[in-house]
């Protein structure tokens, strides 16, 4: 039997597909142990939290061995198969020959460093954790300190108001700065019974007078017999009448991402219904206008395009909240998202630059995006950078609806069911093809006059659609 050398294995390690994720799926292997790999060549198939991802190896070699098996979620700088890349083809070694772990070896462990993005480099900042002080010595730098603030030597013993034991031999005195220290005398209270809320663990003048207020610490007396735990009432799963889904992958990630948006940004939610019939003339003429032969042509593609033309005319509701700057941040560019449902959950991918787009190229976008959606292969990269949404509930006979804003986001349009309905016309009863369309916005930037204008834009476009020439 051949073995193989330390050296002649590499460890193809889960990668961050998607910007900070911390874990991947891997839903099917395409290599088996003994096969050969070229690099570039896909391996396996995995799903992160935001779509499914085809994994290529990035060396020639012989695979030794399949770290998980199908089905299983792994953190992302795992290990997940082993390949010898010595140039020929080897029995694969016991598993226990191979840990699991092992790294490669021209890829070192490093503390603090961190998965990153495939192609995109690693991260020149590592994190670093400050020791932590024990109870019974203190880091040299907290003893410099304790030097500094203690420099006039030692303060006279207060008069203890709480009755506490003294310090254990070699524990550090609590570190204060003499004049809190002449407060706490004053007032009697044993800095060694006062929880510190300073930097580096040093008493403040606020400590002080909170273990005043604080009622007296009773006296030690023997500990009573601990009741025993009662067990938490156990409820019964039946298997034949319940189904349990593991919350993982893309719908995991929507429902975090929804909870995060919903209680963060200040949703408001605007109302308009429509009178769209020319609007849907205008698509049937479309779809035998020659420029538009081969693409998709709907009424979602005119409603995108009325969004743009509204967000045109009224620029501000382009824009995000930044929270740690405390400042709006203007987009001059339109990410235009476009929610997908797809097998795996609901998926929002964006047609980059979609302001810039003639009507036949916004169609071209629009189909290609929906396919991939479709497919269930969205890149990561596709779902990043969004600035406005429309969800279209109207394909499943929904009448409207309070969109959630995506995160990030500051407007989301959601466009309901086109139905035959009887409508004013001319003065008249007459039917009409009529819908509602709701617009829900970050209240924090947008205020109602700029919201409302952006959705009545939007539905005067769609019911005079000759304006998407006269505005565009």
């Amino acid at each position: 039997m051949t073995t193989m050398t330390e050296a002649s294995v590499r460890e193809f390690k889960m990668p961050d597909v998607g910007e900070g994720l911390t874990e991947a799926e891997i839903l099917k292997w395409y290599v088996q142990p003994g096969d050969t790999v070229t690099d570039g060549q896909v391996v396996c198939e995995v799903e992160t939290a935001k779509a499914a991802v085809e994994l290529p190896i990035p060396y020639d070699g012989v695979v030794r061995e399949l770290r998980f098996p199908e089905g299983t979620t792994v953190d992302v700088g795992t290990s997940i198969i082993a390949v010898d890349v010595s140039g020929g083809a080897a029995v694969p070694a016991p598993a226990e020959a191979q840990p699991a772990e092992q790294a490669a070896p021209e890829e070192p462990k490093k503390e603090g460093r961190q998965p990153v993005l495939v192609g995109y480099g690693v991260s020149t900042s590592a994190t670093k954790r400050r020791p932590r002080k024990t109870g019974t010595a203190a880091p040299e730098a907290a003893q410099a300190v304790q030097a500094e603030l203690n420099g006039h030597g030692s303060a006279p013993a207060a008069p203890a108001a709480v009755p506490a034991p003294a310090p254990a031999a070699g524990q550090p005195r609590p570190l204060a700065k003499p004049p809190v220290r002449k407060l706490a005398k004053d007032l009697g209270v044993d800095l060694a019974t006062v929880t510190p809320s300073g930097p580096d663990g040093i008493i403040t003048r606020d400590d002080v007078h909170a273990a005043v207020a604080a009622p007296a610490a009773p006296e030690p007396v023997a500990a009573a017999p601990t009741a025993p735990a009662v067990p938490a009432p156990v409820v019964a799963y039946d298997g034949a009448r319940e189904t349990r889904i593991p919350v993982k992958g893309v719908r995991k990630a929507t429902a975090q991402a929804m909870i995060g948006s919903a209680f963060t940004a200040p949703h408001v939610t605007e109302f308009v219904t429509v009178d769209v019939t020319r609007t849907m003339k205008l698509v049937e003429e479309l779809k035998q206008d020659k420029e538009m032969q081969g693409l998709r042509v709907n009424p979602l593609l005119l409603i995108a395009k009325a969004l743009l033309v509204a967000i045109k005319r009224n620029p501000d509701v382009n824009a995000s909240w930044d929270e740690a700057n405390q400042e709006i941040v203007l987009k001059h560019y339109v990410n235009l998202g476009i929610a997908a449902a797809t097998p795996r959950g609901l998926i929002v991918p964006n047609i980059k630059d979609a302001h810039d787009k003639t009507l036949p190229q916004l169609a071209e976008a629009l189909g290609e995006l929906v396919s991939t959606a479709r497919e269930g292969k969205t890149s990561p990269a596709a779902m990043q950078g969004g600035t406005v949404t429309i969800t279209n509930v109207g394909v499943f006979g929904v009448d409207t609806g309070t969109p959630i804003l995506n995160p990030g986001e500051s407007a989301i349009l959601a466009v309901g069911a086109i139905k035959l309905q009887p409508w004013v016309h001319k003065g008249k009863v007459k039917p009409r093809q009529v819908t509602t369309l709701a617009l829900s916005f970050d209240h924090r930037l947008v205020d109602g006059e700029l919201g409302s204008k952006v959705l009545a834009d939007v539905a005067a476009i769609l019911e005079q659609p000759k304006r998407l020439i006269t505005w565009a």
